[in-house]
């Protein structure tokens, strides 16, 4: 397929009871796309997170990212020194998972406004801490198929407190694909397995891939941890899950 075009727009969308920011790419010609959300690493909606969301514009899908730290820090967006991480890690543990569940939504139901985008069937790909809250949404039944790259915590605990997000995998209603790399220290292989173990007990639809030499944030080529092999064959993998189950 060839890329398409793509106009892009930085938009508000409805989360529960306040308004988030969101950035919002299109294929520029006409036609009817699905819609896909994509969610931040704990670095906001930044350029990485925006080339992501174009990439799959021209892919052919509406997708959009929704500004999930609104609530804690309006218009955030940073880089990837060892201030940044803290900084993002500080607005990480104020998120509530009702509340991302509420971004997620609010983004689909803008998705639903547009004459372009089709209403049946909606994606959703998460980075970092955004794997974990894809995870979370997998459970959305709009959601039809997620891709989940290197979600720490998915095992351990859940945004905001409570029973940790993997007990909430029977609800996932659609496909999954789970992305790890194994040389990444946030994330033991001892979870990657109870994550794999659990998908398969609750016979979730799902590929886990795990990539030998590769790290947290591998699929990002603005970070040091990039590993170009891994986030070629991890990106050819989404577009595979994507163009089959939307």
């Amino acid at each position: 397929m060839t890329e398409l075009k793509v106009d892009t727009a930085n938009v508000k969308v409805q989360s529960g009871d306040i308004e988030i920011d969101a950035y919002l790419a299109t294929p520029s010609l006409e036609g009817s796309y699905p819609g896909i959300v994509v969610i931040q690493e704990i670095f906001g909606v930044n350029d990485h997170i925006r080339d992501v969301t174009r990439r799959l514009a021209r892919e052919g899908y509406c997708a959009i990212a929704p500004a999930i730290y609104q609530r804690q820090a309006p218009g955030f967006e940073t880089g990837y020194t060892p201030e940044d991480i803290k900084i993002g890690r500080q607005y990480k543990v104020q998120t509530k998972a009702s509340e991302l569940l509420d971004d997620v939504r609010g983004a689909i139901n803008y998705l639903k406004t547009l004459d372009r985008v089709k209403k049946d069937r909606f994606g959703c790909i998460g980075f970092c801490f955004g794997g974990h809250v894809a995870y979370l949404a997998a459970t959305l039944p709009d959601i039809a198929a997620t891709a989940s790259f290197y979600g720490a915590g998915i095992a351990t605990l859940t945004p905001g407190g409570g029973e940790p997000t993997i007990t909430r995998t029977s609800a996932i209603q659609g496909t999954l694909y789970a992305f790890f790399g194994m040389e990444d220290a946030s994330i033991p292989p001892e979870e990657v397995n109870q994550i794999e173990a659990e998908l398969k007990k609750h016979d979730i639809p799902h590929q886990l891939f795990r990539y030998p030499d590769a790290g947290h944030g591998f699929f990002c080529d603005r970070r040091a941890s990039y590993h170009e092999e891994a986030a070629v064959d991890a990106w050819r993998k989404v577009l595979q899950l994507f163009a089959e189950q939307l």
